[in-house]
């Protein structure tokens, strides 16, 4: 930007953090758990989800008859938490 050319929008100024960054891993746990609670109507504690960051997988620890509802709307599940977190930091796979 040259002189004179006149106000560079603040969010303009961030853009290539918000390419390269990725959320923490805590982060990714809390942001899935309201997920599943506002899509399945499960409510999940922490100790129940591990993010594993290498291979962007989220790895359910809960009962089976818990983790088989979530896997039946599991698109929408990562759906929404692409929307939320964005393409770069959402999760690829629940297992």
């Amino acid at each position: 930007m040259a002189r004179g050319e006149g106000i560079k929008k603040l969010s303009d100024l961030f853009a290539k953090y918000r390419v390269t960054l990725k959320a923490p891993q805590a982060t990714v746990v809390g942001a899935f758990i309201e997920v599943v609670e506002d899509v399945v109507g499960i409510t999940l504690k922490v100790e129940q989800v591990e993010y594993k960051t290498h291979s962007r997988m989220v790895v359910l620890k809960c009962p089976s008859t818990i983790k088989n509802e979530i896997m039946l709307v599991k698109g929408d599940v990562i759906a929404h938490l692409k929307g939320r977190l964005g393409e770069q930091s959402a999760p690829t796979d629940i297992i």
